[in-house]
């Protein structure tokens, strides 16, 4: 079976010899070395003089929330995974959905000024697929109405706009490490940010409050990295060149074989943006390609290929909001999550599978 993605990893004797010396020290986690080298390496990597590491991306993202200190509403995008909308209602904030740019599928800066009231705290854009949103607008109207920005970058690991590391925009970033991203330490997640003041917030809120060992100074969690997990970012760090450069050997033959058919529209390729490849969606209009993404869905399971439907449904749309959202307020948004179909996409995913998956596409055309 094809999935849509697959984890990238070392060989098991270079991963065994990371973790050798844990046998010997028996720190397992709690900060240890492992924990320790991995952060100061992802930081020279992301170009973040700032970076501090979590268990996952999303306890990275509901902690950076909670170390703002934000009360009020935020400005966000539905077209995303849930954890970007949970971590805002968690926090007791109220997500306001703003549409989303129909091109690259984040945040549509051109509608986010009206969404802004005298109770807006803060914009959380997100990187979608590896498109970079449009940090410099965003910036603008942030500065404008003193607002903090705060970026889902689950997306966009190891990618440069302009040159800079994509984390450098905004007040903060959140990286996530889950195994199905482009770069993963098995699960984890890291938060990037610009004011040095929040590394000791956020070091605290992820160890119970804890500062140093005896005072309690907040009400935290316990949202630490392992050192198994560490050490897996350590071996994988070494090697995340090469998966990016593979994905986009894969990712480029998808383009040659889908791009300009009527019917399908693919990602885009952005001025300026080092891509990471980190998904292959199309968006597929029944009415000109002749066939629904359902149908394409199934015919691709039919042939143990594993697509998925993914944003969908909007976040806005969720059950457990009780319809409290009018998802109408963002058409755009709506419209490609009832289209969109992410393709399997993976380093390893061999080429003729790319063919394969492009011929049964194709095939559904009537």
């Amino acid at each position: 079976m094809i999935q849509v993605t697959r984890p990238a990893m070392p060989s098991l004797e270079e991963y065994i010899e990371e973790i050798s010396e844990l046998w010997e020290s028996r720190w397992l986690t709690n900060m240890g070395i492992k924990h320790q080298m991995f952060e100061k390496q992802l930081g020279t990597y992301l170009g973040m003089d700032n970076t501090v590491l979590f268990v996952n991306g999303h306890m990275a993202l509901e902690l950076l929330l909670q170390a703002l200190n934000l009360h009020g509403e935020v400005i966000t995008t539905p077209y995303t995974f849930a954890s970007t909308t949970h971590a805002i209602v968690r926090n007791g904030l109220t997500p306001v959905f703003c549409d989303i740019d129909p091109v690259t599928f984040t945040i549509d800066p051109s509608k986010i000024e009206k969404l802004i009231t005298d109770r807006t705290c803060a914009i959380l854009p997100v990187h979608v697929y590896g498109n970079i949103c449009d940090v410099e607008e965003i910036d603008r109207i942030a500065k404008k109405y003193e607002l903090k920005v705060v970026y889902d970058a689950a997306h966009a690991f190891g990618e440069t706009y302009k040159g800079k590391g994509i984390g450098c925009y905004g007040d903060a970033s959140i990286f996530s490490f889950h195994a199905t991203k482009v770069f993963n330490t098995i699960e984890g997640g890291a938060v990037s940010f610009k004011d040095p003041a929040l590394e000791t917030t956020l070091k605290d809120l992820k160890n119970f409050g804890f500062h140093g060992y005896e005072e309690v100074c907040g009400v935290g969690a316990n949202a630490k990295m392992n050192e198994f997990c560490a050490a897996m970012g350590l071996c994988n760090l070494r090697h995340i060149d090469e998966v990016i450069r593979q994905r986009g050997l894969r990712s480029d033959r998808y383009r040659e074989r889908l791009q300009g058919i009527e019917g399908l529209q693919l990602n885009p390729v952005q001025a300026d943006v080092t891509c990471n490849y980190s998904y292959f969606p199309i968006v597929v209009e029944e009415a000109l390609f002749g066939a629904s993404r359902s149908e394409i869905f199934t015919m691709l399971q039919e042939h143990d290929i594993m697509a998925r439907k993914y944003f969908y449904p909007l976040t806005s749309a969720f059950d457990c909001f009780h319809r409290q959202y009018d998802i109408l307020k963002t058409p755009v948004a709506l419209h490609v999550s009832k289209r969109v179909l992410t393709l399997p996409l993976y380093a390893d995913l061999p080429l003729e599978k790319v063919d394969e998956i492009c011929d049964l596409i194709l095939s559904c055309r009537k």
